[in-house]
Protein backbone atom coordinates (compact mmCIF):
# COMPACT_ATOMS: atom_id res chain seq x y z
CA UNK A 1 0.00 0.00 0.00
CA UNK A 2 1.37 3.35 -1.15
CA UNK A 3 0.04 4.81 1.96
CA UNK A 4 1.49 1.66 4.46
CA UNK A 5 3.89 3.05 7.29
CA UNK A 6 7.70 3.62 6.43
CA UNK A 7 7.21 3.46 2.61
CA UNK A 8 8.49 7.13 2.27
CA UNK A 9 11.92 5.54 3.78
CA UNK A 10 12.08 3.64 0.78
CA UNK A 11 10.81 6.29 -1.87
CA UNK A 12 14.64 7.80 -2.35
CA UNK A 13 15.77 4.26 -2.80
CA UNK A 14 12.94 3.88 -5.45
CA UNK A 15 13.81 7.05 -6.99
CA UNK A 16 17.57 6.17 -7.44
CA UNK A 17 16.84 3.07 -9.27
CA UNK A 18 14.17 4.52 -11.55
CA UNK A 19 17.00 7.15 -12.33
CA UNK A 20 19.49 4.94 -13.38
CA UNK A 21 17.20 3.17 -15.14
CA UNK A 22 15.78 5.83 -17.13
CA UNK A 23 18.80 7.70 -17.45
CA UNK A 24 20.40 4.58 -19.55
CA UNK A 25 17.31 3.85 -21.30
CA UNK A 26 16.97 7.62 -22.76
CA UNK A 27 21.37 7.44 -23.11
CA UNK A 28 21.70 4.06 -24.16
CA UNK A 29 24.48 5.08 -26.88
CA UNK A 30 26.74 7.71 -24.83
CA UNK A 31 26.09 5.98 -21.69
CA UNK A 32 26.13 8.96 -19.44
CA UNK A 33 27.58 8.17 -16.28
CA UNK A 34 28.39 11.18 -14.88
CA UNK A 35 24.45 12.14 -15.30
CA UNK A 36 23.59 8.96 -13.86
CA UNK A 37 25.90 9.80 -10.38
CA UNK A 38 25.07 13.42 -10.53
CA UNK A 39 20.63 12.85 -10.34
CA UNK A 40 21.66 9.59 -8.39
CA UNK A 41 23.53 11.56 -6.14
CA UNK A 42 20.66 14.52 -5.85
CA UNK A 43 18.60 11.85 -4.56
CA UNK A 44 20.41 10.77 -1.80
CA UNK A 45 21.03 14.53 -1.05
CA UNK A 46 17.30 14.98 -0.44
CA UNK A 47 16.92 11.51 1.96
CA UNK A 48 19.85 12.25 4.02
CA UNK A 49 18.94 15.04 6.47
CA UNK A 50 20.84 18.34 6.05
CA UNK A 51 21.39 21.73 7.95
CA UNK A 52 18.29 24.27 6.80
CA UNK A 53 20.89 27.19 6.13
CA UNK A 54 22.16 25.16 3.85
CA UNK A 55 22.48 26.72 0.84
CA UNK A 56 22.81 24.84 -2.96
CA UNK A 57 23.89 26.67 -6.23
CA UNK A 58 21.57 25.02 -8.64
CA UNK A 59 23.27 26.50 -11.88
CA UNK A 60 26.67 25.91 -10.75
CA UNK A 61 28.75 22.66 -12.47
CA UNK A 62 28.23 19.47 -11.14
CA UNK A 63 31.78 18.33 -10.26
CA UNK A 64 32.07 14.56 -10.31
CA UNK A 65 34.83 14.14 -8.48
CA UNK A 66 33.18 15.86 -5.12
CA UNK A 67 30.86 13.06 -4.54
CA UNK A 68 30.69 11.57 -0.89
CA UNK A 69 31.49 8.04 -1.33
CA UNK A 70 31.02 7.06 2.07
CA UNK A 71 27.84 8.94 2.59
CA UNK A 72 26.64 7.83 -1.34
CA UNK A 73 27.48 4.03 0.53
CA UNK A 74 25.38 4.43 3.14
CA UNK A 75 22.06 5.77 1.21
CA UNK A 76 22.75 2.40 -1.19
CA UNK A 77 22.86 0.09 2.00
CA UNK A 78 19.53 1.01 2.92
CA UNK A 79 18.25 0.21 -0.77
CA UNK A 80 16.09 -3.45 -1.15
CA UNK A 81 17.53 -3.47 -4.63
CA UNK A 82 21.22 -3.20 -4.41
CA UNK A 83 21.84 -6.08 -7.32
CA UNK A 84 19.65 -4.01 -9.41
CA UNK A 85 20.87 -0.96 -9.18
CA UNK A 86 24.52 -2.63 -9.41
CA UNK A 87 23.94 -3.99 -12.65
CA UNK A 88 22.19 -1.08 -14.14
CA UNK A 89 25.78 0.85 -13.29
CA UNK A 90 27.60 -1.98 -14.37
CA UNK A 91 25.92 -2.16 -17.99
CA UNK A 92 26.20 1.94 -18.29
CA UNK A 93 30.12 1.82 -17.62
CA UNK A 94 30.70 -1.15 -20.26
CA UNK A 95 29.29 1.28 -22.75
CA UNK A 96 30.91 4.28 -21.73
CA UNK A 97 34.44 2.18 -21.68
CA UNK A 98 33.70 0.50 -25.21
CA UNK A 99 33.20 3.78 -26.60
CA UNK A 100 36.71 4.97 -25.06
CA UNK A 101 38.25 2.10 -25.91
CA UNK A 102 37.44 2.20 -29.03
CA UNK A 103 38.63 6.41 -29.14
CA UNK A 104 42.38 5.13 -27.53
CA UNK A 105 43.48 1.42 -27.34
CA UNK A 106 46.20 2.39 -24.62
CA UNK A 107 42.87 2.92 -22.08
CA UNK A 108 42.82 -0.87 -21.63
CA UNK A 109 44.21 -0.83 -18.04
CA UNK A 110 40.69 0.53 -17.24
CA UNK A 111 38.66 -2.21 -18.95
CA UNK A 112 40.78 -4.41 -16.60
CA UNK A 113 39.99 -3.13 -13.54
CA UNK A 114 36.71 -3.29 -14.52
CA UNK A 115 36.57 -6.72 -15.28
CA UNK A 116 38.33 -7.36 -11.85
CA UNK A 117 35.60 -5.76 -10.50
CA UNK A 118 32.81 -7.63 -11.91
CA UNK A 119 35.06 -11.03 -11.31
CA UNK A 120 34.79 -10.33 -7.65
CA UNK A 121 31.04 -9.40 -7.88
CA UNK A 122 29.96 -12.45 -9.65
CA UNK A 123 32.14 -14.49 -7.20
CA UNK A 124 29.67 -14.32 -4.66
CA UNK A 125 26.76 -12.47 -4.81
CA UNK A 126 26.22 -11.78 -1.04
CA UNK A 127 25.50 -8.55 0.46
CA UNK A 128 28.45 -7.12 1.22
CA UNK A 129 30.02 -8.02 -1.83
CA UNK A 130 27.38 -6.33 -4.16
CA UNK A 131 27.89 -3.29 -1.37
CA UNK A 132 31.87 -3.31 -2.60
CA UNK A 133 31.03 -3.42 -5.89
CA UNK A 134 28.43 -0.76 -6.16
CA UNK A 135 31.54 1.45 -4.42
CA UNK A 136 33.83 0.18 -6.83
CA UNK A 137 31.69 1.04 -10.31
CA UNK A 138 31.43 4.41 -8.65
CA UNK A 139 34.33 4.98 -8.06
CA UNK A 140 35.52 3.64 -11.49
CA UNK A 141 33.26 5.89 -13.13
CA UNK A 142 34.67 9.26 -11.14
CA UNK A 143 37.65 7.67 -12.89
CA UNK A 144 36.69 7.38 -16.63
CA UNK A 145 35.49 10.76 -16.01
CA UNK A 146 38.43 12.68 -15.49
CA UNK A 147 40.42 10.08 -18.32
CA UNK A 148 37.55 11.86 -20.64
CA UNK A 149 38.88 15.09 -19.77
CA UNK A 150 42.58 14.40 -20.19
CA UNK A 151 42.32 15.75 -23.40
CA UNK A 152 41.69 19.19 -22.60
CA UNK A 153 44.28 19.10 -19.74
CA UNK A 154 46.43 18.53 -22.44
CA UNK A 155 45.86 20.79 -24.59
CA UNK A 156 45.00 18.25 -27.67
CA UNK A 157 41.48 16.84 -28.62
CA UNK A 158 40.42 13.05 -28.39
CA UNK A 159 41.82 11.72 -31.82
CA UNK A 160 45.15 13.35 -30.88
CA UNK A 161 45.33 12.30 -27.33
CA UNK A 162 44.98 8.75 -28.93
CA UNK A 163 48.34 9.31 -30.99
CA UNK A 164 50.20 11.44 -28.43
CA UNK A 165 49.59 8.18 -26.19
CA UNK A 166 51.10 5.90 -28.67
CA UNK A 167 53.83 7.44 -29.13
CA UNK A 168 55.31 8.32 -25.39
CA UNK A 169 57.91 7.05 -23.95
CA UNK A 170 58.99 7.48 -20.05
CA UNK A 171 61.60 10.27 -18.52
CA UNK A 172 60.74 12.95 -21.36
CA UNK A 173 61.42 16.12 -20.61
CA UNK A 174 58.53 18.69 -20.90
CA UNK A 175 60.01 20.01 -24.20
CA UNK A 176 60.32 16.82 -25.30
CA UNK A 177 56.84 15.71 -24.59
CA UNK A 178 55.48 19.44 -26.18
CA UNK A 179 57.28 18.10 -29.35
CA UNK A 180 55.18 14.87 -29.06
CA UNK A 181 52.26 16.28 -28.93
CA UNK A 182 52.74 18.37 -32.47
CA UNK A 183 54.00 15.13 -33.80
CA UNK A 184 50.67 13.69 -32.69
CA UNK A 185 48.47 16.90 -33.92
CA UNK A 186 50.38 17.08 -37.27
CA UNK A 187 50.56 12.87 -38.39
CA UNK A 188 46.87 13.25 -37.80
CA UNK A 189 45.87 16.18 -39.56
CA UNK A 190 48.36 15.56 -42.21
CA UNK A 191 47.15 11.70 -42.89
CA UNK A 192 43.23 12.88 -42.59
CA UNK A 193 43.85 15.70 -45.16
CA UNK A 194 45.74 12.80 -47.63
CA UNK A 195 45.77 9.41 -47.36
CA UNK A 196 42.57 8.54 -45.09
CA UNK A 197 40.65 10.23 -47.53
CA UNK A 198 41.23 8.12 -50.22
CA UNK A 199 37.43 5.45 -50.17
CA UNK A 200 37.71 2.15 -48.74
CA UNK A 201 41.39 2.37 -48.37
CA UNK A 202 41.61 -0.13 -45.88
CA UNK A 203 40.44 -2.96 -48.83
CA UNK A 204 43.56 -2.52 -51.10
CA UNK A 205 46.72 -3.58 -50.22
CA UNK A 206 48.65 -0.67 -51.99
CA UNK A 207 46.58 1.89 -50.07
CA UNK A 208 47.20 -0.06 -46.88
CA UNK A 209 50.86 0.22 -47.63
CA UNK A 210 50.43 3.98 -48.57
CA UNK A 211 49.42 5.14 -45.07
CA UNK A 212 51.91 2.71 -43.00
CA UNK A 213 54.77 4.18 -45.19
CA UNK A 214 53.31 8.08 -44.52
CA UNK A 215 53.10 7.32 -40.88
CA UNK A 216 57.07 6.10 -40.86
CA UNK A 217 58.06 8.39 -42.95
CA UNK A 218 56.90 11.34 -41.11
CA UNK A 219 58.29 9.80 -37.43
CA UNK A 220 61.39 8.96 -38.87
CA UNK A 221 62.04 12.40 -40.31
CA UNK A 222 64.79 14.70 -38.39
CA UNK A 223 61.75 17.78 -39.62
CA UNK A 224 58.10 16.27 -38.56
CA UNK A 225 58.72 13.60 -36.69
CA UNK A 226 60.21 11.90 -32.82
CA UNK A 227 63.06 13.49 -31.33
CA UNK A 228 66.13 11.93 -33.23
CA UNK A 229 68.83 12.01 -29.54
CA UNK A 230 65.23 10.01 -27.75
CA UNK A 231 64.23 7.43 -30.25
CA UNK A 232 65.86 4.92 -31.77
CA UNK A 233 65.49 3.32 -35.07
CA UNK A 234 63.99 0.58 -33.81
CA UNK A 235 61.22 2.52 -31.28
CA UNK A 236 60.31 4.67 -34.01
CA UNK A 237 59.83 1.68 -36.38
CA UNK A 238 57.77 0.25 -33.06
CA UNK A 239 55.48 3.16 -32.79
CA UNK A 240 54.63 3.79 -36.77
CA UNK A 241 53.33 0.40 -36.31
CA UNK A 242 51.28 0.87 -33.60
CA UNK A 243 49.93 4.50 -34.75
CA UNK A 244 49.05 2.18 -37.71
CA UNK A 245 47.17 -0.27 -36.14
CA UNK A 246 45.40 2.36 -34.43
CA UNK A 247 44.26 4.23 -37.64
CA UNK A 248 43.33 1.33 -39.36
CA UNK A 249 40.66 0.17 -36.42
CA UNK A 250 39.36 3.95 -35.86
CA UNK A 251 39.83 5.51 -39.69
CA UNK A 252 37.32 3.04 -41.79
CA UNK A 253 36.43 6.74 -43.17
CA UNK A 254 36.54 10.50 -42.42
CA UNK A 255 35.37 11.57 -39.98
CA UNK A 256 35.74 8.90 -38.03
CA UNK A 257 32.81 7.07 -36.66
CA UNK A 258 34.31 7.00 -33.54
CA UNK A 259 34.50 10.54 -32.09
CA UNK A 260 32.41 12.92 -31.01
CA UNK A 261 31.44 15.21 -33.71
CA UNK A 262 33.30 17.91 -31.88
CA UNK A 263 36.61 16.55 -32.69
CA UNK A 264 39.08 18.31 -35.07
CA UNK A 265 38.64 17.15 -38.35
Amino acid sequence: CINAEGVNSYRADRDAINIIYKSLQRDAEEANISHIIRRLHEVVDEAIETQSDRVVEKTSPYDISRIDFERLKQEFERSPRKKTSTQDLRRAIEKRLQRLLLQNPLRIDYQRHYEDIVAEYNREKDRVTIEKSFEALLRLAQELDLEEKRAVREGLDEESLAIFDLLMKPDLTPKEIGRIKSVATALLQTLKAEKLRVDHWREKEATRDAVRLAIKDYLWSEDTGLPVDRYDEEEVQQRAEEVYRHVYRAYPEIPSPFYNSGAVA
